[in-house]
């Protein structure tokens, strides 16, 4: 279990102590240092503290890139010859029955109308509808073979984020950022950005902190060219008025908290205040994209309208772990918009186009700058698609056996993972269920999943519910 410091604030430590602020160096140690001891829960002076992780782990970010509604995988990394051969015909009865979200009976298997390349010295399949980040794919590990228990949005969205397929537990992010801290103490430890105006299926439950602290969920920045609005000090007031307008402001949150101590909501407002002031002097800088060169932009599809926004998001994102975020989530597609039970070809090759060359962009700036072997990129949605049709030409939810890649962190590149049946249905070998993979990223980190703990009720609470395997075929094991 990490270490947690008690219910004292910042500034309740500093007068109570006798040394004054010659034991600010020492109490900083000692809350950075100190991991695998008990935990009281209590919001500690500056929760996001870095703290050392339980053994050495590659990534010290993770950058998650997610298709919200759920990309098809016999579209993108997965062919499937017999799928195209049997077009047409019902699914043979030798595959087991499966529950489909829409409840079409007796669909027929739907071709993929993919041209399929090998790429690289690894010679890794990819479609057409992925051309820039095939030409990364010897960096990248596929993983053929996951699953899920969630066949809706809301439950498959939720389980991905959370390990659930209902609301009430800890995010990913926020599992990391209890775990770990953060590097800059002025920025966010966990922060999400979303593509659109349509808000992400079950909103901020994704990116939320569940029964522990609030001051552990995610912060959502907005996308376009202002991410953080208000930012500035308001005109005519200097860092001094506003220092003072905060501790008074802090002072009465206090004394309002102090009855109220499970209500960690007050306590997360109170940081986030203090968050806020801090950011003032580095974030405008952080997320400040004009300070990139032309062929940076570029590099990103920043330049073109397509692919303008998810490559703002990339590029920030890149700006974001290089300043000591540890988890930063892109959510592409907002409001479920990967979902394509109706006109798959217009709807994927459309948010193929606006996300491939800004992800492999990403890939590559990471990597000439060094950052990727410790920042650990994950790319995938809450399942994949069906190979019988739906509506015509659409793909309905699959729960069952789906892809998602893994580069960077550690991650030994150019390899496929597990497999799916012939047609992709079901995974069959080396199956990564959602507990896996929140094991394989925390390991990636340095974090064992079974020693981190958070007690609830009396009740120790891990992020894989107590399962869960590190896939360490992944890290070349």
């Amino acid at each position: 279990m990490i270490h947690q410091i008690g219910n004292s604030n910042r500034r309740e430590m500093l007068l109570r102590a006798g040394a004054g602020f010659g034991t600010i160096p020492l109490s900083w140690l000692l809350q950075s240092t100190l991991s695998a001891a008990e935990s009281d829960n209590s919001s500690p002076a500056s929760a996001h503290s870095a703290k050392v992780p339980h053994r050495f782990g590659r990534a010290k970010s993770v950058i998650f890139l997610f298709m919200e509604g759920g990309p098809s995988h016999i579209d993108t990394f997965d062919p499937k010859p017999k799928l195209n051969e049997w077009a047409g015909q019902k699914l043979p009865p030798s595959f087991k029955p499966v529950i489909l979200s829409m409840g079409e009976v007796d669909a027929p298997l739907f071709p993929s109308k993919r041209k399929w390349s090998q790429y690289g010295q690894s010679g890794l399949w990819v479609s057409d509808w992925l051309p820039h980040t095939a030409e990364c794919i010897d960096d990248i590990a596929v993983v053929r073979s996951c699953w899920t228990n969630g066949i809706n949005h809301s439950g498959g969205v939720c389980q991905m984020n959370t390990g659930v397929t209902i609301a009430g537990r800890p995010s990913l992010g926020a599992w990391v950022s209890y775990g770990l801290g953060t590097e800059n103490q002025n920025m966010p430890a966990f922060v999400v950005l979303q593509d659109g105006k349509d808000e992400v299926v079950n909103g901020p439950r994704n990116w939320g902190s569940g029964f522990m602290p609030a001051v552990y969920q995610g912060v959502r920045l907005q996308s376009g060219k202002t991410p953080i609005p208000n930012l500035d000090n308001p005109e005519g007031v200097n860092s001094d008025q506003q220092r003072g307008k905060l501790d008074f402001l802090t002072q009465l949150n206090r004394q309002h908290a102090a009855s109220r101590p499970q209500q960690t909501e007050l306590d997360a407002r109170i940081q986030a205040y203090e968050l806020a002031f801090r950011m003032q002097a580095s974030a405008p800088e952080a997320v400040d994209l004009s300070q990139e060169t032309a062929d940076t932009q570029s590099l990103y599809g920043i330049d073109q309208k397509e692919t303008e926004t998810f490559g703002r998001m990339c590029l920030l994102s890149r700006r974001l772990v290089e300043r000591g975020v540890r988890f930063v989530q892109l959510y592409s597609g907002s409001g479920s918009k990967w979902d394509a039970h109706k006109g798959i070809e217009a709807n994927h090759s459309k948010l193929c186009r606006g996300t491939d060359q800004p992800i492999a962009g990403l890939l590559r700036d990471l990597k000439q700058r060094g950052l990727l072997d410790e920042t650990l990129v994950i790319w995938g949605g809450e399942f994949g698609r069906t190979p019988m049709s739906e509506q015509g030409d659409g793909r309905d939810h699959n729960p069952y056996g789906f892809t998602m890649w893994f580069a960077g962190g550690g991650v030994r590149g150019g390899q496929t993972i597990g497999t799916t049946d012939e047609i992709g249905l079901h995974a069959v070998e080396d199956r990564l269920h959602v507990h896996d993979l929140h094991a394989t990223v925390l390991a990636s980190m340095g974090v064992d999943h079974m020693e981190l703990v958070y007690k609830h009720k009396g009740r120790p609470e891990r992020a894989t519910i107590n399962e869960g395997l590190v896939c360490k075929k992944l890290f070349g094991a």
